[in-house]
């Protein structure tokens, strides 16, 4: 009996190590992968994006050696970087869908509320819902002009401010800071219906967690060790800085609920509509839609829409103002255009907007130039698919280096100058269907609060050049002011615009 026993317990040994010989002996099918640089054992490709600080310009780097369409291995993730208009209307048109999830590591997973957000949440329907109500109640071409007064009042507000300092002896101001200021300011009125009292530590939070995410932080680049998730620092100072604005967030819908108590809320608004805010608690109260709208899931909404809308925002009209500053003759072409548009007018008005297309230009332009997300919003490969007859395996990280796209000379003249004359006679535009420029992404995901993002800028730089001239600090010429980037999700300006305002045409009230 023992000996039945044992032989059948040796060949139930034999049979799984058979099984186990037979797995590793069987050859994994091979994937044609997109070429790339050589690896090292563990970390992959890391060894050639430590060469500067700005991620996307090393890949534009090794895409010219290895080509538009580049595989890279960051630790354990493998990344495919897009570096071509052909390339990206393969991943973001023809393959839409197969790469409509976003890549969301142990970071921007925190940063992101978890993904319950709509920028990083999952495609699905949860996220078609949440999209479908952000557009609809904040974002929609009505919306936006819902929002006018909002945009002039506080345009209008901004330029007294910059009078009072350049009344003060031509001093010097921090025009980064006061724009971004002023974009937060008339983000928050148009999301809520008031400014913001908690906005300078809601300012500080935001700016320290897009810094954390410019890194390849460890756990983002070994993500099945346990142990590299419980020694890496980098996802516990995103959490810190979420909690900082979780909590002024959840302050944000706590007096906007007592406001509405009151009966208050629409007419704060300033357009005699409930505010974005209004409406969310508005349909959490009736459970009138699709998915629930719990509060974590508002606070997440209101985190994607303050951050991507006053940081890129902000980050466009600065360099709008650093690049004419930089380049005179663009400077006095749109100034002249908007003084002779507002024809002495003390107060500058959306109507007066209508005519102004060399502000436009340069606006696109510095899109162009300074891309406000330069891999755009890193997407994930949901199934194994083909891409310019190279296979692109299930899970890969997908970067549309769109800021390597819009300086490529072989579709830009002078790629490296800032000419808003380029756009003059060209069909080209930002929303989503010209693949050499798509400063905002394309398809499923492209970002939804265009219309908003440019509204806010433009009067603001009409007004800007209208009521004042500009110059630099004694000593500084306009070539050497600094146009290095920070590194980060948005490439915002690394160092401040400091220029003196001269008073050319007094603000009302001023």
């Amino acid at each position: 009996m023992e000996g039945i026993v044992l032989l059948v317990l040796s060949v139930f040994v034999l049979l799984v190590v058979l099984s186990k010989l037979k797995s590793l002996l069987v050859a994994k099918p091979k994937h044609n992968l997109p070429p790339g640089p050589w690896t090292l054992p563990v970390i992959g490709s890391l060894h050639h994006l430590v060469a500067g600080t700005n991620i996307h310009r090393v890949m534009r780097r090794l895409a010219q050696k290895h080509g538009s369409l580049m595989t890279l291995r960051l630790g354990e993730v493998p990344a495919l970087v897009v570096s071509s208009p052909q390339a990206a209307e393969e991943v973001m048109k023809t393959h839409d869908v197969t790469f409509s999830d976003r890549h969301v590591n142990a970071t921007l997973s925190v940063f992101a509320f978890d993904g319950k957000d709509v920028a990083f949440a999952p495609y699905g329907e949860r996220w078609r819902q949440l999209r479908k109500i952000c557009v609809l109640e904040l974002l929609s071409a009505s919306r936006v002009q819902s929002f006018r007064r909002i945009r002039e009042d506080e345009a209008a507000r901004f330029m007294e401010n910059l009078a009072a300092s350049a009344g003060a002896g031509a001093a010097a101001v921090n025009l980064s800071k006061m724009i971004s200021r002023f974009i937060n300011d008339t983000f928050v009125r148009e999301s809520v219906g008031s400014r913001c009292k908690y906005q300078d530590e809601y300012l500080d939070a935001l700016g320290t967690a897009l810094r954390q995410t410019s890194g390849l932080a460890v756990a983002d680049l070994f993500p099945s060790s346990r142990l590299v998730q419980v020694l890496d620092t980098a996802p516990r100072k995103v959490l810190a800085c979420r909690d900082r604005m979780q909590r002024i967030l959840e302050q944000v819908i706590q007096d906007t609920k007592e406001d509405v108590d009151r009966g208050g809320e629409a007419a704060a608004a300033g357009t005699g509509r409930e505010g974005f805010v209004g409406v969310l608690l508005r349909l959490q109260k009736e459970r009138s839609t699709p998915i629930p709208l719990d509060n974590d899931t508002i606070v997440a909404v209101l985190f994607d829409m303050f951050a991507a809308g006053s940081e890129t925002s902000s980050t466009t009209l600065n360099w709008c103002m650093t690049e004419l500053v930089r380049t005179p003759e663009a400077m006095a072409k749109a100034q002249a255009e908007v003084r002779a548009a507002f024809k002495g007018k003390s107060t500058v008005g959306e109507d007066d907007l209508k005519g102004l297309s060399y502000l436009k230009l340069v606006i696109k332009e510095a899109l162009r130039l300074h891309t406000p997300a330069p891999l755009l919003v890193p997407r994930k490969c949901r199934e194994t698919c083909r891409v310019m007859g190279y296979d692109v395996p299930k899970g890969t990280v997908v970067f549309v280096n769109m800021w390597a796209i819009c300086r490529d000379p072989k579709y830009w003249d002078d790629p490296e100058e800032f000419k808003p004359e380029r756009f003059e006679n060209s069909n080209l535009d930002y929303k989503g269907t010209n693949f050499e420029f798509l400063p905002f992404g394309a398809g499923r995901r492209i970002c939804p609060g265009i219309n908003l993002g440019v509204g806010n800028i433009e009067l603001a730089l009409a007004s800007l050049l209208y009521h004042f001239d500009w110059k630099l600090p004694d000593g500084i010429d306009p070539k050497d002011v600094d146009v290095s980037e920070a590194a980060g999700l948005v490439a915002s300006k690394k160092t401040s615009l400091i220029l003196h305002p001269v008073t050319r045409i007094p603000p009302a009230n001023v």
